[in-house]
């Protein structure tokens, strides 16, 4: 019995997740939910209702995408994504991605529903994160080391967001390196893959697996 993936493909939680299981060689059964519609079968097994879930052989289930990364790393991680001398810079980015950079993130992509400041106001907010990962990348070509680490992928999907919220802007933005790291990741197969297109997922439909 597969692993069971609930997903949405543009949730950059569940693009950090299917990333990882894809890397470490896990390849589950992909359910794409509809955000408006979320399955009765996801909702049972996670009430936040929100993704991406992950339904386990042994029916534990894991609804964070942290915990999801941490699972898949703990069973196939070849290029040592994750290792004790990374795990407390890792930790780090990642805590301070998710608790603040990702407030910023919504109000600067959402402006309109948070009128107390200006669009502009909350790209400063958010840039102050974006300096910090432009100094990490003055000498070397990821985050934390010359390869690829977990806080890479963590991070890359609302990297990813924020640019898009303006791409011209970005592209012109004072980030060289963030922006050669940006599109390195963009055009990784290991992105590509986890970016498939699906229709939503409905009761009784055949299984797809996250590969196919």
């Amino acid at each position: 019995m597969l692993p069971v993936l609930y997903s949405f493909r543009r949730c950059p939680y569940a693009m950090r997740a299917r990333m990882t299981l894809i890397y470490s060689s896990i390849n589950p059964e992909l359910r794409e939910v509809l955000l408006k519609d979320k399955p009765s079968s996801m909702l049972a097994i996670s009430a936040k209702g929100t993704v991406p879930v992950l339904q386990l052989p042994d029916s534990n289930v894991l609804d964070q995408s942290r915990d999801i990364m941490h699972w898949a790393l703990a069973i196939s991680d070849p290029q040592q994504w994750l290792n004790d001398e990374l795990a407390e810079s890792i930790s780090d980015l990642i805590d301070y991605n998710d608790n603040q950079f990702k407030t910023h993130l919504d109000h600067y992509k959402y402006w309109e529903r948070f009128p107390a400041e200006s669009q502009n106001f909350y790209r400063a907010q958010g840039e102050i994160f974006l300096q910090q990962l432009e100094e990490h990348l003055i000498s070397r070509p990821y985050l934390l080391a010359d390869r690829i680490s977990m806080a890479d992928i963590a991070l890359f999907p609302f990297i990813r967001q924020f640019a898009f919220v303006d791409k011209v802007w970005f592209d012109q933005s004072p980030y060289p390196k963030l922006q050669l790291w940006l599109q390195k990741l963009l055009d990784s197969p290991l992105f590509l893959t986890a970016m498939k297109k699906l229709p939503p997922w409905r009761e009784g439909d055949s299984p797809v697996s996250l590969y196919q």
